[in-house]
């Protein structure tokens, strides 16, 4: 089953419109973000300025096409903030912006420093008493970035029991720099670590909720399984090819096409 078709169609049709963004990216962390933010976070319109609502962080920037459509989705986002995507004055751009965009929490696309980011929002509630959520993604190929497993070492210090990263595992390092047992080396770290697909609703949003976010402990890392480009057949997998690539207006279609039909 594919899930959020509509979200899907909506991600090509902004890359489309504005002329950039990385669509198989996108792919593979949209049925995660949409997730965390329809099921599972304490965050929405109402919810913004409440100091005990929770926090997400998209350390992988480049998907934020992914993280657009979900807050235009819960409506944070206006049909104009999508159609503005990448102008002069626009909210939205190939990055997000937490200047600009209510539900950033942490302006990203320097692979390796959202995860920082996201450790320090942890720390700094657990200091102020809070017992917020703070949660993370990251690539597998973000990975490859020091600054990941400098925050790992620092999370398992600081026994940061209410964060939690999320590593889209859809296989983008393997061409150049495999992560190989990506569960293992978070263990090593000192974390505790879990493994599910990431296209699973059911099975991802039971392990959330099965997790113990007390304010002290080990921090937490799901390893996500996921398909970079699932749901359209031609970019599934295809490292390269389709990346970072525009589509035409036939390609568009195409698209719209292998997403209705997806078995």
């Amino acid at each position: 089953m594919l899930h959020n078709k509509d979200l899907r169609k909506l991600i090509a049709w902004m890359t489309w419109h504005s002329k950039e963004g990385h669509i198989p990216s996108a792919y593979s962390i949209i049925d995660i973000v949409e997730l965390l933010y329809t099921d599972f976070l304490k965050f929405g319109p109402d919810l913004a300025d409440d100091p005990s609502r929770d926090y997400f962080v998209l350390s992988k920037g480049h998907g934020c096409s992914a993280l657009y459509a979900v807050l235009w989705k819960i409506g944070l986002l206006s049909q104009k903030d999508l159609e503005d995507k990448n102008g002069e004055f626009a909210k939205l751009a190939t990055h997000p912006d937490r200047k600009k965009i209510v539900g950033v929490e942490a302006s990203t696309g320097s692979l390796g420093n959202g995860i920082g980011f996201a450790a320090g929002i942890a720390n700094a509630l657990r200091l102020a008493g809070r017992d917020n959520k703070v949660l993370a993604l990251v690539g597998d190929a973000e990975s490859n970035e020091g600054t990941v497993w400098e925050t790992a070492l620092l999370g398992r210090h600081l026994t940061l029991g209410n964060f939690c990263v999320i590593v889209d595992n859809n296989g983008s390092c393997n061409p150049t720099l495999s992560l190989f047992d990506v569960e293992s080396k978070w263990k090593a770290f000192g974390w505790e670590t879990y493994t599910v697909d990431g296209h699973d609703r059911k099975s991802m949003l039971g392990l959330l909720n099965s997790l113990d976010f007390g304010a002290f402990g080990s921090p937490k890392c799901i390893v996500a399984n996921t398909i970079k480009g699932k749901g359209v057949k031609e970019m599934e997998e295809n490292y390269g090819g389709w990346h970072s690539k525009i589509p035409n207006d036939d390609e568009l279609k195409l698209i719209y096409e292998r997403i209705d039909s997806y078995e």
